[in-house]
């Protein structure tokens, strides 16, 4: 494999991995000492439900970068309104809620073309190596 490719091979997966750890950061919140350490890890578990989403898209885009790369940019790009217009709501501010969505959902509409771009990188290589096989003698 080319160094170009395996680095687009790798990023959009890194790059992914790190958003999901962030998103999961906000689950940090469940943690309240008025609550029993059942309702806490209760609490947790539900606030992590959009990073086992996440985390299973991520697995779909590993074995099928195409398709991965469009949930990806589906995910970012649908999302971002709800996003934007909930933290308007909170501080009413138009900045920070595009600094808010620059933070949250363009890094998975980031991601999902650079799994498409891995994709059709892999697939041209893949093609050239086929044509200078079959021209050997």
């Amino acid at each position: 494999m080319k160094k170009s490719i395996k680095v687009f091979h790798w990023l959009p997966r890194i790059i992914c991995m790190l958003a999901i750890l962030f998103i999961s950061l906000f689950a940090a919140d469940a943690f309240s000492p008025e609550l029993t350490i059942w309702q806490q890890l209760g609490a947790f578990i539900i606030h992590l439900i959009p990073s086992f989403i996440l985390i299973a898209f991520l697995i779909v885009a590993w074995k099928w970068e195409y398709i991965g790369g469009i949930i990806f940019i589906i995910i970012g790009l649908g999302l971002s309104p709800f996003v934007f217009a909930h933290n308007y709501k909170m501080n009413d501010s138009i900045w920070i809620s595009l600094g808010i969505i620059l933070s949250i959902t363009i890094p998975f509409v980031i991601v999902g073309v650079l799994f498409i771009v891995s994709h059709f990188l892999k697939k041209r290589t893949f093609r050239k190596q086929l044509l200078t096989n079959n021209n050997k003698p």
